[in-house]
């Protein structure tokens, strides 16, 4: 397996492949069945951030290099496209995530989201950016009844919320705790109200229009690294540095 801190794992969408990005400068995808090693990819760097295309047949990874490295699957000897964040500086890339089949979202230390169309002609085109006050430490994608795909993106002391088909930002929301070096977000399916953790050992709930505190959970004892809903809404789950993982009841 990995030799250094694994920060990123994700399944594909069919649950039959994993993808795990480290501190070792590589991305590893395995059979998610048997946990045998498929692929290793190489990088310069540690790896942040790893997230498969909607069809399983590429992935996509970042880091410390500041570059966005898009494999394809079917040719995994195949070179991957290699798109940097910036000319000018490096920038290094938090989290990167699928919109659909062609565009990827790369989360930047700089407070930015950058969307590529990965299947550009040019190899990779920057179609849009959505700016936020901090480093992005977290940030999701979901399809919500009546209000189309909404980007929750965990920076700094904020959890902002974006329409990503209007391409506004619907909601910046100040919380009690900070993202600066662990912690994130998730919006609950119904859009109505969404979960955070970070600095602290708590875990809170907060109302989507207002950004209230509706709940507040406590359980770890250590600070929470990554929380994400279940699709039906009904739980969730929060992970920490005290080495448990924890599920949550919502909607009872």
């Amino acid at each position: 397996g990995h030799k250094g801190a694994v920060w990123s794992c994700k399944l594909d969408p069919l649950g039959l492949l994993a993808g795990t990005a480290s501190g070792d400068f590589s991305v590893r995808v395995w059979d998610a069945i048997t946990g045998a090693t498929l692929f290793t990819f190489q990088h310069k760097h540690i790896v942040k951030t790893v997230d498969f295309s909607k069809d399983s047949k590429r992935l996509a990874t970042g880091g410390h290099e500041g570059i966005l490295r898009v494999y394809d699957l079917q040719q995994p000897n195949k070179d991957p496209m290699m798109i940097p964040q910036s000319t000018e500086k490096k920038i290094h890339i938090t989290k990167s995530l699928w919109l659909d089949k062609s565009t990827v979202l790369a989360a930047g230390s700089d407070g930015a989201v950058r969307f590529w169309d990965v299947d550009a002609p040019d190899g990779g085109k920057l179609l849009r950016t959505f700016t936020v006050g901090a480093e992005v430490r977290d940030m999701e994608l979901k399809n919500v009844p009546n209000r189309g795909t909404i980007l929750t993106v965990a920076s700094g002391d904020k959890v902002y919320c974006f329409d990503v088909d209007k391409n506004e930002l619907m909601k910046e929301h100040k919380l009690p705790i900070h993202f600066r070096e662990e912690g994130g977000a998730s919006l609950h399916p119904s859009g109505t109200k969404f979960i955070a953790g970070g600095s602290d050992l708590w875990v809170r709930v907060f109302d989507f229009e207002s950004g209230g505190e509706i709940e507040c959970h406590k359980g770890h004892h250590g600070p929470v690294r990554c929380l994400r809903y279940a699709p039906d809404g009904k739980t969730y789950a929060t992970g920490s540095e005290d080495g448990t993982i924890r599920l949550w009841k919502t909607d009872v």
